[in-house]
């Protein structure tokens, strides 16, 4: 393995970090927003993760004791951005720390297919689909979109990838929450808009009220280091 290689397992770059999150998979999860996205789907809910400049660069070690750290009942965690997939080394060693201190649920989404990732991913990405235990796969198709479990268009699939969450909920919106940080009053969203320009229309509506929504999330001081 080169320098190279073990530093992108070694590192994460993410946008955001949320403790908990009930729209985005089973149970009560944390999210991490990854930071830089290959793809340039139409619509994207999260264009703010797309360059791969810029975003929080923490140790995989930190962001694992972060997460280790949050109380018990925060079973799983979703992976989200961006595009997991580019940081996929990192994940996977990620979710190997965070399963020696419990025994964590972990989801993905990704812009590519579950087929094209067996067929033509690397090994990095294999061995992050070895660990996921749910994948939401495909692009955001705007002319599809759909009010759906976790995902926002028709073409999208739920892969259960192993036997940890036998049934899934009924497969319509698990919604969206608004979190807002006591100290500055911004506001930060989670979950899957149920409408095209659901963001745009949000933004709009809280901006005439003074409120500004929030690209980042969490502050600082509450990001794992």
């Amino acid at each position: 393995m080169s320098e190279a290689d073990s530093a992108e397992r070694d590192e994460l770059v993410y946008s955001r970090i949320a403790d908990r999150v009930g729209v985005l998979g089973p149970g009560t999860r944390a999210v991490v927003w990854v930071h830089g996205c290959p793809l340039r789907c139409a619509g994207c809910i999260a264009p703010q993760d797309l360059p791969f400049e810029g975003g929080v660069q923490r140790s995989v070690r930190s962001v694992a004791d972060y997460l280790n750290a949050l109380p018990p009942d925060v079973e799983g965690v979703t992976f989200s951005g961006g595009e997991p997939m580019a940081q996929a080394g990192a994940l996977a060693a990620l979710i190997d720390r965070l399963r020696v201190g419990r025994d964590w649920s972990s989801m993905a989404y990704s812009g590519y297919t579950l087929r094209h990732l067996r067929r033509h991913g690397t090994a990095d990405q294999h061995a992050l689909l070895d660990r996921l235990d749910i994948l939401v796969d495909g692009p955001y198709v705007r002319a599809r979109h759909a009010d759906l479990l976790w995902r926002g268009s028709a073409n999208q699939r739920v892969h259960l990838l192993s036997d940890r969450h036998p049934r899934l909920p009924a497969d319509r919106s698990a919604g969206i929450e608004v979190e807002v940080d006591p100290g500055s009053g911004e506001l930060a969203l989670a979950g899957v808009p149920p409408f095209p320009g659901f963001l745009e229309a949000f933004e709009t509506a809280v901006a005439e009220r003074g409120v500004r929504l929030t690209e980042r999330g969490l502050p600082d001081a509450q990001r794992p280091r």
